[in-house]
C-alpha cells in the first residue's frame, strides 16, 4: 500500500539559492577592505582638490593686461592639477615632509564612512532591487529608482563622518597654528560638537548627498548594467574577469559624473567657517574665477583612487556573495529543515 502525504503534511520547496538578497553588511564589509588600498590616493585627491593657487608677481598689479594674464593663468593652473605627475608629485611631497603614516592620515575616519555610508547604500540597494524585482532581472528604470534610494540615506548617515574624514586628510597642509590634530574619528566628532556646534558634522549635507546618489546610480547601476553587457551580448562567463572588467568600468563612469559635486563637497568641508552658499552658486563662482576645469580637480587622483577602490569593493563582494551561496545559505536551510 503505497504512502500518501496529506495537503498538512506538504511543505513547500525551498526559494533558489540566488533568490534573496545577500546579508545587509556585506557591501560595508568589501568598501573597508577596498579602504585600505584607496585610502593614499583619497587623501592626496583631497589635497589637490582643497590647494589654493598662488598669485604670481603680476596677479596684484591694477593693470587690465595684467589681470588678464592672471585669470589665465588660474585656468592653466586647474588644468595642471588634472596631470597624472601631479598626482605622484603631491604624495612623494606629503610621504617626504610628512612621513609614510601621514599618507593614512584619517583612516579611521574613512573606516567609520564605509562602514555607515557604503553599508547602507549596499545594503539597501540590495533589499530595494529584491523589493521591486524579486528574484527576476530588475529594469534599467527599477536600478536608477532602488539606487537613488539607497543613496539618498547613505550620504545622509554617512555625512558626519565624511566631515571628519575631510578634515583629517587635509590637516596636514593647513599652517600649523589652524590644524585641528584630531586623534581619531570618534575624538573628531567629539570636538567639533564641544568646540563648533552638532549643526557643523551636517555640513556639506546636500552636496554630499546629491554626490552620494549621483556615485550609487553610476557605480552601482552602471557595474550591473555592464555586468549584463558581458554576460549576455558579449557572451563572457561570470568569473574574476568579467568582474574586474565591469567594476572598472563602472569606477570610469562614477569619476567622471560624481568630480564635480566631489570638489565642492570636499572645499565645503574642509572650510573652517561656511558661507552658505548653495553647491550650484559654488560651481558656476569656481568657473568664473578659476576656469571649468577647476570642476574637475584631482579627476586623475579621484580615477587612480575610485577605480581600484570600486574593482577591490566588487570583486570583495562577488566572492562573499559566492561564499554565502555555496556555504553560508545552504547550511541555514538545512538547519531550518531540521
Amino acid at each position: 500500500m503505497s504512502k500518501h502525504t496529506t495537503p498538512s503534511q506538504t511543505t513547500a520547496p525551498p526559494p533558489p539559492l540566488a533568490a534573496a538578497p545577500q546579508p545587509f553588511w556585506f557591501g560595508g564589509a568589501a568598501s573597508c577592505v577596498a579602504t585600505f588600498v584607496s585610502h593614499p590616493f583619497d587623501l592626496t585627491k583631497v589635497r589637490l582638490q582643497t590647494i589654493k593657487r598662488i598669485d604670481t608677481p603680476w596677479s596684484n598689479n591694477s593693470n587690465n593686461s595684467n589681470n588678464i594674464k592672471s585669470s589665465s593663468t588660474s585656468s592653466e593652473y586647474a588644468t595642471r592639477s588634472l596631470r597624472p605627475t601631479r598626482m605622484v608629485k603631491t604624495m612623494w611631497t606629503i610621504y617626504h615632509t610628512e612621513g609614510v603614516r601621514a599618507l593614512y592620515s584619517g583612516l579611521s575616519a574613512s573606516l567609520l564612512r564605509q562602514g555607515t555610508y557604503s553599508t547602507i547604500r549596499f545594503g539597501l540597494y540590495d533589499r530595494f532591487k529584491w523589493m521591486v524585482a524579486g528574484d527576476k532581472k530588475p529594469t534599467f528604470s527599477q536600478l536608477l529608482i532602488c539606487s537613488t534610494a539607497a543613496g539618498i540615506l547613505g550620504g545622509a548617515f554617512g555625512n558626519p563622518s565624511d566631515v571628519v574624514n575631510v578634515r583629517m586628510q587635509n590637516d596636514g597642509q593647513l599652517p600649523p597654528a589652524e590644524r585641528r590634530n584630531y586623534r581619531n574619528a570618534i575624538d573628531g566628532m567629539i570636538r567639533i560638537c564641544r568646540e563648533e556646534s552638532p549643526r557643523v558634522l551636517l555640513r556639506g549635507l546636500g552636496s554630499s548627498t546629491n554626490r552620494a546618489v549621483l556615485m550609487t546610480v553610476s557605480q552601482m547601476a552602471s557595474y550591473d548594467v555592464f555586468k549584463d553587457l558581458f554576460l549576455g551580448k558579449l557572451g563572457w562567463k561570470e568569473g574574476l574577469p568579467t568582474h574586474f572588467a565591469t567594476s572598472l568600468l563602472a569606477g570610469l563612469v562614477a569619476t567622471t559624473v560624481c568630480a564635480p559635486l566631489d570638489v565642492v563637497k570636499t572645499r565645503i568641508m574642509s572650510a573652517h567657517a561656511h558661507d552658505g552658499k548653495h553647491p550650484l552658486r559654488i560651481m558656476l563662482h569656481m568657473v568664473k574665477t578659476e576656469g571649468f576645469g577647476s570642476l574637475f580637480r584631482g579627476w586623475m587622483p579621484a580615477f587612480v583612487r575610485l577605480g581600484p577602490h570600486t574593482i577591490v569593493t566588487f570583486m570583495v563582494l562577488e566572492r562573499m556573495r559566492e561564499w554565502h551561496t555555496q556555504w553560508i545559505r545552504p547550511a541555514n536551510q538545512t538547519l531550518e529543515t531540521l
